[in-house]
């Protein structure tokens, strides 16, 4: 009997974040939303970047009027801020479209993101991977950003996964959690510039250094189905 991706491997699908993870942008979303503070002579509160890691683009737009203080519309201001720097230049995390293509060969992916919708599919589009996942999430689309677990949850909804059979490939404090609280196995690569905190690492079931340590042994030898300590 021929058996399918999912009856093959208690893991059922693989779902990545992207800032952080595919794309090393998280430095640039930093630099553009200080810009705007130093543009509107407003201070940067400390603890800043690291919680809006994860939001959906209405709850750091949020952030950034009310614990920041940049006037107009934040996110607009923000985004158009990341379209122009992602149009000079887009980095690469080293063996990202690499990753995506050997996860793509044995199981169905799916992108759960907290980007804009725009920048997704820009982002995809330049690294030319887009059709390796079947779907794509962003928490603009969902009712809460992470660390809530909506996005992975949605992304899971629409692979027809049980979310307990997919594994999630995430950086940040916030992602992890998230991933963790929808009921994922995690993989966590640490961002060298923005590190996890320790409570938030402790969630993931794998760290690894680097995307090239991410091959289809360890993330098919990760039982998804089973129950977790």
């Amino acid at each position: 009997m021929t058996t399918t991706r999912e009856e093959s491997s208690p893991v059922a699908a693989v779902v990545f974040d992207m800032d952080g993870v595919l794309t090393d942008t998280e430095t640039i979303w930093d630099e553009v939303r200080r810009g705007l503070a130093a543009q509107d002579g407003v201070p940067w509160p400390e603890g800043a970047t690291e919680a809006m890691m994860g939001m959906s683009t209405p709850e750091w737009a949020q952030f950034l009027a009310s614990e920041v203080g940049i006037s107009g519309d934040p996110a607009e201001r923000t985004l158009e801020g990341m379209a122009a720097r992602y149009q000079e230049h887009l980095p690469t995390l080293p063996g990202a479209v690499e990753a995506v293509q050997r996860l793509a060969a044995r199981w169905p992916l799916a992108l759960a993101s907290s980007s804009a919708r725009r920048l997704i599919d820009t982002s995809l589009a330049t690294l030319g991977i887009t059709d390796r996942f079947e779907v794509s999430v962003s928490t603009e689309e969902v009712a809460r950003g992470k660390p809530a677990p909506d996005g992975f949850l949605r992304a899971c909804e629409l692979l027809g996964v049980e979310p307990a059979r997919a594994v999630a490939i995430e950086d940040s404090s916030n992602g992890l959690r998230s991933a963790s609280a929808a009921g994922l196995r995690v993989i966590a690569v640490p961002h060298e510039a923005f590190p996890p905190a320790a409570d938030a690492l402790a969630l993931a079931d794998v760290v690894v250094r680097n995307l090239d340590e991410i091959t289809v042994d360890l993330v098919a030898g990760l039982a998804a189905g089973r129950e977790r300590p």
